[in-house]
């Protein structure tokens, strides 16, 4: 940051007389300084007689008055009218008795003597500047000038170092070479096309957030906010260094350096930088383990961090607003401005690991206290609504989806509970609340067989699932140890079928790649009946299920199912600049919407390659991966217990 230019504190600059000058000049500046002090002393009185006259006013008993500076000024109370609770925005202010009159008049008396007093010493030092020389008053205010740039440049130092961290054990973070041929062939497939849609990003678009493929040039998005904030490059580190594309990594690591800056006055998106961003400089840090790459990385999550909340509105609730642009804000569209349960609800991962990284409880606490209160809140029949508003501290339209606007906050909950090396009690309690309600309210068998996970709007389940809802499947998996009851081979059957059902979803279409939404009605199973809902965007949650199911099972069918998804996405998304979404895929000459995705590189590439390799690669009993799919290592806490955590059962 620059500083300005101190100029005198007296608000001119005083010449400075060579040798040999006349006495004239001289005499011309110490009037002026003279005319300077009496104008100030002038202007004193002044001010003290407005202050005097506002306090020696009569007191008139019949009007309320806030007695400026007073530790008791009259505040209004919210109390509840008789008959009942009070109305909305209703106050009621209390009146003061006659002991309370009495207090006032003595308070009253006491500042009139502090007035008297400051109004005393501030003649007397009026005094003491007219009789100091010229030469004395330039050194005072040389001396002014010195503290004030001394302050400054402590302001200016940045924050303080970064305490020292141990590192917790990161293990599996390269290799995973499976045994068998054809499937090393279908991984060594997968990092070609990993290597296609970076080369492009690198040599088209470079810097900008995403990728035009076809345009061959960068692309925006106002979730982001500003062009040149290199989302796709923050996004991908993790899945070039787990892909040993160790050169690439460099580079992004370089750019990132030299960079990345969130000082630009643009509005962004909370979640997308919380996740995107902060996620992937994360996992960048943990997986990269030498020295001065994490240092980078750690540097740079801090200051990405601080410009990102350091101008955040607190709300009533203390639910954090979706966007930033220097104050907090809603998406208008969002029922009335309300904030978001996706949004505000996931963030526990990140600022856990940034209380870690820098020893500041202030982000734990953050998360906890929104914790705490949703736990508060009634619940429509067990479910969380979508949409919170942050002023009143009430739902908003009682519209609850696993899918978009819904879907991670369950994800988080669960993922608490593991990151916490399964000591987070709580959250993992909350979780089986949760999935106990949409079990019973949201899940659903079409006619045909198919689970499905609806939507609950205002009391009536809509039978349609959102390709974001896909990844349930994988939750359900990932969740089932641990669950209550003996329940886990109850989940990981549920994560199958919803997995069978999104795979449905493909398979039902000319290009075998998913639509964005589907129906389960009026004779059609699976399949999206609107055209705008026909759309492909590189989405990952249909491969991240047949991941987690692969793992938790080991079934061959999950890596047939990924290998046709690549197939698809390889024949009909590839372009010679990158990979495009498609607007239609039930049709067999689709158009390309002309963007590469950041997530396709952050997410769907890497649940591909990591589909095809190893258990041994990015094992699931010491990494966690956030929902842009960046690894997070469990946080062993040992003997030290959390609030809202207790001691592992084992």
């Amino acid at each position: 940051m620059t500083t300005p230019a101190l100029l005198p504190l007296s608000g001119r600059r005083i010449p400075t007389l060579s040798p040999g000058a006349s006495s004239f000049p001289h005499h011309r500046a110490t009037l002026r300084l003279s005319e300077k002090f009496i104008l100030l002393l002038i202007l004193s009185a002044f001010i003290t007689l407005c202050f005097g006259a506002f306090f020696f006013l009569p007191d008139n008993s019949k009007h309320k008055r806030f007695d400026l500076g007073l530790e008791d000024v009259l505040i209004p109370h919210i109390d509840s009218p008789k008959g009942g609770k009070h109305s909305a925005g209703q106050v009621v202010i209390h009146g003061q008795g006659g002991h309370d009159e009495h207090r006032h008049r003595e308070e009253e008396e006491s500042l009139r003597d502090k007035i008297r007093a400051d109004h005393e010493r501030a003649l007397q030092e009026a005094k003491e500047k007219l009789r100091k020389s010229r030469e004395e008053l330039q050194a005072e205010i040389q001396t002014e000038k010195s503290k004030v740039a001394e302050d400054l440049k402590k302001k200016d130092a940045g924050p303080k170092p970064l305490p020292p961290v141990p590192m917790p054990k990161v293990v599996g973070v390269s290799d995973g070479e499976p045994p068998e041929p054809d499937v090393k062939d279908k991984r060594d497939k997968i990092r070609e096309m990993m290597k296609h849609a970076w080369d492009s990003y690198r040599q088209y678009g470079w810097g900008h957030n995403e990728l035009k493929p076809l345009a061959k040039k960068g692309h925006t998005t106002n979730i982001f906010g500003n062009s040149q904030m290199g989302a796709t490059i923050v996004d991908a580190l993790d899945t070039l260094y787990i892909m040993g594309l160790h050169e690439e990594f460099k580079d992004g690591q370089e750019w990132i350096e030299q960079n990345l800056d969130f000082s630009v006055n643009a509005e962004v998106s909370v979640f997308e930088v919380n996740i995107r961003f902060i996620g992937g400089l994360l996992a960048a840090y943990y997986l990269s383990g030498q020295e001065v790459t994490t240092h980078l990385f750690r540097v740079k999550i801090i200051r990405v961090f601080t410009k990102l909340l350091m101008h955040l509105q607190t709300v009533p609730t203390d639910i954090k607003k979706g966007i930033h642009n220097g104050v907090g804000r809603n998406w208008g569209w969002a029922s009335a401005g309300s904030s978001i349960l996706a949004e505000f609800g996931t963030l526990h991962m990140e600022f856990v690991h940034l209380t870690y990284l820098t020893g500041n409880p202030v982000y734990y606490q953050k998360v906890m206290h929104i914790r705490k209160l949703l736990a508060k809140m009634d619940r429509p029949n067990g479910l969380y609504p979508n949409y919170l508003n942050p002023r009143t501290g009430r739902w908003g339209q009682h519209h609850t989806s696993v899918g978009g606007l819904g879907d991670s906050f369950y994800e988080y909950l669960l993922k608490a509970w593991l990151m916490s090396d399964k000591t987070d009690i709580e959250a993992r309690k909350t979780y089986d609340d949760a999935i106990e309600a949409i079990e019973r309210h949201l899940i659903r068998k079409s006619n045909g067989g198919l689970t499905f996970i609806g939507e609950w709007k205002n009391g009536h389940l809509e039978r349609k699932m959102g390709h974001l809802t896909c990844f349930a499947g994988g939750m359900f998996a990932l969740g089932a140890d641990g669950s209550p009851d003996d329940k886990a081979g109850h989940y990981l059957q549920l994560g199958a079928e919803i997995a069978h059902t999104c795979h449905e979803s493909y398979d039902r279409t000319v290009l075998k790649l998913g639509p964005e939404a589907f129906k389960f009605d009026s004779g059609l199973e699976a399949v999206a009946v609107r055209q705008n809902e026909k759309y492909y965007i590189l989405r990952p949650e249909v491969i991240e299920t047949y991941w987690y199911m692969w793992r938790f099972t080991h079934d061959p069918k999950y890596r047939q199912w990924g290998w046709e998804a690549a197939q698809a996405i390889d024949k009909y998304c590839r372009v010679s600049g990158g990979f495009s979404g498609v607007k239609d895929v039930y049709s067999s000459n689709p158009t390309y919407d002309d963007v590469q995705q950041s997530f396709f590189l952050a997410e769907t590439l890497k649940y591909l390659y990591l589909l095809f390799s190893s258990d041994d690669l990015m094992p699931l009993e010491n990494w966690v991966f956030n929902t842009e799919a960046h690894p997070l290592p469990v946080l062993h806490l040992g003997n030290i217990t959390l609030p809202g955590s207790q001691p592992a059962q084992r």
